[in-house]
């Protein structure tokens, strides 16, 4: 995408867009000035912002494939973004090279890029939809196309119920994981800011959206009736490494968890 001309009309270039902003964190280059200015204006106030994003999508990946390792073979990414690598399906196929993986998000151009990277990928898709909207989502016809819901399926909500608040959030959870089977995954990570301070300037800066603080407590709330997975909730880079915890002195950090649902 260039400034001057959106590969999607009806683009408003004028408007920061959260996908956007959080490319131009990856280093990407599906971003136009409004993003690139906004985000800049965010990381300085939080240098740490590039550094959690990219924490978060390795994570994403991470957890994708456990999800595989357990036997889970389909995905569907919430919120998705803008294609970034690593991606949930590259982590899904390194375990499972048949994964299938429907990406949904409501930004055109985000759909749109991702449509076109997947084009050849059996088994990969793009959906316009809002997130916010479980019945529409659950019911489109690209997602029912890749993901069987009869079976389990990994839900992945990386870093946007930070965008509303915690009862909000814990009602999307159990609406997902309401039609999805037993054996599903719900993977989730959301920014948390220790420094409450910090957390208010950010989002001074931060004038294209709202943004809640969610702690441990409220995440693991969200899974409530599921079998978390160890290392329980903790900040992303130890959920990797499977230590467990969040960082002492660190400001802000991706917050994680999966979690199985064993319930009818």
């Amino acid at each position: 995408m260039t400034d001057q001309q959106p590969v999607v009309p009806g683009i408003d270039v004028t408007r920061p867009s959260v996908a956007r902003i959080y490319d131009f964190w990856l280093g990407g280059k599906d971003n136009f000035a409004v993003d690139r200015a906004t985000g800049a204006r965010m990381a300085e106030v939080n240098p740490s912002l590039p550094r959690l994003v990219r924490d978060n999508r390795r994570f994403l990946c991470a957890a994708a494939a456990r999800a595989a390792a357990a036997g889970v073979g389909q995905f569907l990414d919430l919120g998705a973004g803008l294609p970034a690598h690593p991606a949930v399906h590259e982590g899904a196929r390194a375990v499972i090279p048949g994964a299938c993986v429907c990406y949904v998000d409501n930004d055109p151009a985000a759909v749109l890029h991702a449509q076109v990277l997947l084009a050849d990928g059996n088994g990969l898709a793009a959906v316009a939809a809002d997130l916010t909207e479980p019945a529409a989502v659950l019911d489109h016809p690209g997602v029912r196309a890749v993901v069987d819901f009869t079976r389990p399926v990994g839900i992945v909500l990386g870093a946007v119920l930070h965008f509303m608040a915690a009862d909000a959030a814990a009602r999307l959870c159990a609406a997902y994981l309401s039609r999805a089977a037993r054996g599903s995954w719900l993977i989730v990570s959301t920014g948390h800011y220790a420094d409450k301070e910090l957390r208010d300037r950010v989002q001074e800066a931060a004038t294209h959206a709202r943004f809640w603080n969610h702690d441990t407590a409220v995440v693991t709330s969200w899974l409530a009736g599921m079998e978390i997975v160890p290392p329980g909730v903790c900040e992303a880079v130890r959920w990797m490494e499977g230590t467990g915890g969040v960082p002492a002195g660190r400001p802000v950090y991706a917050l994680a968890a999966a979690a199985v649902k064993t319930g009818g």
